[in-house]
């Protein structure tokens, strides 16, 4: 026999502020998940350039690394990659049975090495930015 559950509107977004450390990690996980396979287009589409020869590629590449937006743009895609790895592990972690009992302060853990990370890489990111070496 089956039973039904009251879940609520999907519409009352009130409910966020329910959400607890797994509801956020199985969230985040899913979003950055998507970022993951949007920039996958954006990647085989650099790489086609490489098709119509070398230097273009590589004027291609040079320009794009000129802009500062994109040197933002890449520190957040080394961020959302980290935490996507980190949490998918911390996934697999748990399914395995290891760590049940402790979830949440993995999941904060993986936040927390994930900006260390991010924070430590800005300055490779931005070298060079401007004309400089």
């Amino acid at each position: 026999m089956s039973q039904s559950y009251n879940r609520g509107l999907i519409e009352d977004f009130g409910r966020w502020k329910e959400f607890q450390a797994g509801m956020w990690a199985w969230i985040f996980h899913k979003f950055t998940g998507w970022i993951l396979v949007g920039y996958l287009f954006t990647h085989i589409a650099v790489l086609s350039t490489a098709t119509t020869g070398a230097e273009t590629y590589t004027q291609t590449l040079q320009g794009l690394e000129s802009i500062f937006v994109v040197r933002i743009l890449e520190i957040g895609l080394l961020a959302t990659a980290v935490f996507h790895i980190l949490n998918g592990t911390r996934l697999l972690l748990v399914d395995l049975g290891i760590g049940l009992g402790s979830q949440d302060r993995s999941f904060y853990a993986s936040l927390v090495l994930t900006g260390a990370i991010v924070v430590a890489s800005v300055p490779t990111f931005l070298a060079g930015l401007g004309g400089g070496a």
